[in-house]
């Protein structure tokens, strides 16, 4: 799996068919998009909140994390858009 980076503890993909292979794995479904650092990165989960437990732009970055998030837009199972 390609990994981009992870937010609020969740790991971010490059590709639509690993994050939707995280979600399965973890009892979710669909995905949504962020973009990170330019790149657009796909997590598993419709939304922010369903992956994380977190609204979405709630997630500051920690110590033990990667910083530079520019936050994220739900697409939620299987589109792109806006909350």
């Amino acid at each position: 799996m390609s990994v981009i980076t992870t937010i609020a503890g969740v790991p971010l993909f490059s590709t639509v068919q690993e994050a939707l292979a995280w979600a399965r794995a973890n009892r979710l479904s669909g995905y949504h998009t962020h973009n990170w650092q330019g790149q657009i990165g796909y997590m598993g989960g419709a939304s922010h909140l369903q992956a994380t437990g977190l609204p979405a732009n709630s997630n500051a970055p920690t110590p033990s994390r990667s910083s530079g998030s520019n936050g994220g837009t739900s697409g939620g199972g299987g589109r792109r858009g806006g909350y």
